[in-house]
């Protein structure tokens, strides 16, 4: 969309979210092709990456990491600068249109908030989830967003009732959402003020602005009880305890937290669909809100209710600026555009819909949308139990529902419609083998970036750093969770001493770092951020040259376990101990491993400063 802008005389910009880089192609050897640079955006501001921490991200200006903003939390420095570019921008081409992607981190984990925006919505939803939703549909049907004839979905056997939770669950639960929606609104403001330059600046009128809220449904991988750290819980096999949570609940939202809310929440988020992200082949794993603005050019106010999927975004820009679908960009023939353009729908809120098929799939959770019906299967694994489901995903059970009637998806009609849903089953198939589906693969998501992440490291088992000031990202460093590894560090070390990070890698919710404290090696390694471990020399490295090695013996048996960390100088032991949990997913997931520093979350506080204050020469890690 992008470069086919930029060619027709579009200036391009990007802030935010670009989870779109294939894995090895995220650090400084690129290549930068798949970054929002390789792809027609001339700036970019943001994180590369599934998700950052609001307070302390890890971002890049163009394809050059850059520090994270000071007393600022991320929505809010992403719009000022959007702002900053639209000025900047018109104050040298007033005439010249431009195309801005805004894709915050919001509302994706980790949850976190301003705490003045997390006071607002203090007690809002103590009633529960279950009420939640009774309120949502009423909310909808008022406002004419849904049919009045929609039903409202139950809620899953998997997922409790409010009223069975204890008073304690009850109150971390609701504090759980109290962050999500103030997360939420403060995003929305920041969204606002972007709209309200653009009104002020008289670019508003002929601006088309379409806002998509979210990308999928709620996200359950908070698990039943929420997380204060949902990588911890949902990752690395961490338990929280709720009394421990409850003891720091004025915490929850905060930058000492990484938390998702609980399953229940997620659900009613969706309502009056079922289920949540990660789901397919129900609605409430891919519908979304969609709002689209266009004062000198759509005069019709009101909902449109066509059917249409994302995919439809690209062509509707083309539409509306004149543009045809290219067959070549930069002399590449380019595979056809699905999408079909909204574009019919500003004047004509009744028409019919143009979209007559589209298929969904994620981990064998599959769907098939066709004039007006939906086919598909029952969920079979639970999207918050990183495990995979046994037998194949061609015994999945398949639901039938038709759309047009039946706006929830509340009554399966597969019985009664027999030959419907095998007609349905059967462009399904067609649709995926046109789209590079097959075959079905049901294994946990986790499992198979693994697997992509070994093709990024090309099967190197030794990684060598040559000097301080060095950044990777997770994919192509080296492997550190569920085995045994060595780290090798030649330093200079100065007369007084030395402090700071020789290496690090993740952050206070799960990571290791190997420093330097008043010139003794520490190995530390954070479980979660309330759970560490660490192994500490008694004595100070000599002034010199010298050789600080780590070697990390891992138990075995599987992931989350502990091991023996041994720390010598010069090749004499000085210290070991047990590390008794590991995490095998460092957090965030856009963390970096750091040479001579420990840069956006931190592992631990180190004080004044991470950086190490002697020569580092090289450093080398070797899995074992």
């Amino acid at each position: 969309m992008a470069e086919v802008l930029k060619q027709n005389g579009y200036n391009t910009a990007m802030f935010g979210k670009h989870h779109n880089v294939q894995p090895g192609a995220g650090s400084a050897a690129g290549p930068f092709d798949q970054w929002p640079t390789g792809l027609g955006f001339e700036y970019f501001y943001g994180f590369v990456r599934a998700e950052t921490d609001q307070f302390s991200p890890v971002l890049y200006r163009g394809t050059n990491a850059v520090e994270p903003p000071k007393d600022k939390i991320l929505d809010e420095v992403l719009v000022d600068d959007a702002i900053d570019w639209v000025h900047n921008q018109k104050a040298a081409a007033p005439d010249k249109p431009f195309f801005i992607y805004l894709a915050p981190g919001t509302a994706h984990a980790p949850h976190q908030a301003p705490a003045e925006w997390i006071a607002r919505f203090r007690g809002c939803f103590d009633h529960g989830w279950d009420r939640l939703r009774e309120e949502t549909l009423a909310r909808q049907k008022k406002m004419g967003v849904v049919p009045e004839t929609t039903q409202l979905t139950p809620r899953p056997d998997a997922i409790p009732a409010w009223e069975s939770l204890r008073q304690d669950e009850r109150r971390v639960a609701a504090r759980m959402m109290e962050v999500y929606a103030a997360m939420l609104a403060h995003q929305d403001h920041q969204f606002g003020r972007l709209v309200d330059e653009l009104g002020r600046m008289g670019e508003l009128r002929s601006t088309l602005v379409i806002f998509v809220e979210g990308d999928n449904g709620g996200s359950a991988e908070g698990g039943i009880a929420g997380a204060e750290n949902w990588m911890g819980t949902y990752a690395n096999g961490a338990a929280e305890r709720v009394g421990d949570v409850l003891s720091r609940i004025d915490r929850l939202g905060g930058p000492d937290t990484y938390g998702n809310y609980p399953v229940g929440w997620a659900w009613a988020t969706n309502a009056p669909v079922q289920w949540t992200k990660k789901i397919a082949s129900h609605l409430g794993g891919t519908r979304n809100g969609l709002v689209i603005s266009w004062p000198s050019h759509i005069r019709s106010r009101g909902v449109r209710s066509q059917f249409h999927h994302i995919i439809d975004i690209a062509p509707t820009i083309l539409e509306a600026v004149g543009l045809p679908q290219p067959t070549t960009v930069n002399g590449i023939r380019q595979q056809p555009v699905d999408g079909i353009s909204m574009a019919y729908s500003f004047e004509a809120p009744e028409a019919p819909g143009r979209r007559m098929t589209q298929y969904f799939e994620l981990q064998a959770s599959r769907a098939i949308y066709h004039d007006g019906w939906l086919a598909n299967t029952r969920p079979r694994k639970l999207p918050w139990v990183m495990s995979n489901p046994k037998g194949s995903p061609d015994e999945y059970v398949w639901e039938l529902y038709y759309l047009d009637e039946d706006f929830s998806q509340s009554r399966d009609v597969a019985a009664a419609h027999p030959k419907k849903l095998k007609e349905l089953q059967t462009i399904f198939e067609g649709e995926a083998r046109r789209n590079h589906v097959l075959p079905l693969d049901d294994r946990e998501s986790y499992e198979r970036a693994r697997a992509a992440q070994e093709v990024g490291r090309a099967g190197r088992n030794r990684f060598v750093y040559w000097g301080r000031n060095v950044s990777v990202t997770d994919d192509v460093a080296p492997p550190m969770g569920a085995t045994s590894f060595s780290i090798i560090a030649e330093v200079v070390m100065p007369a007084g001493g030395a402090s700071g990070v020789l290496l690090a890698r993740g952050s206070r919710f799960g990571g290791w770092s190997f420093y330097l404290k008043d010139g003794r090696p520490v190995a530390h390694h954070a479980f979660t951020q309330t759970q560490s471990f660490e192994v500490a020399a008694t004595a100070a490295v000599a002034p010199g040259e010298a050789v600080v090695r780590y070697d990390f013996d891992y138990d075995g048996g599987g992931t989350g376990r502990g091991g023996l960390m041994r720390i010598s100088v010069d090749g004499r032991e000085v210290a070991s101990g047990r590390i008794e949990r590991t995490a095998t997913f460092t957090a965030g997931l856009g963390e970096t491993l750091d040479v001579g520093r420990d840069i956006g979350n931190p592992v631990l506080d180190y004080g004044e400063s991470s950086v190490f204050s002697g020569e580092i020469r090289r450093v080398e890690v070797v899995r074992r």
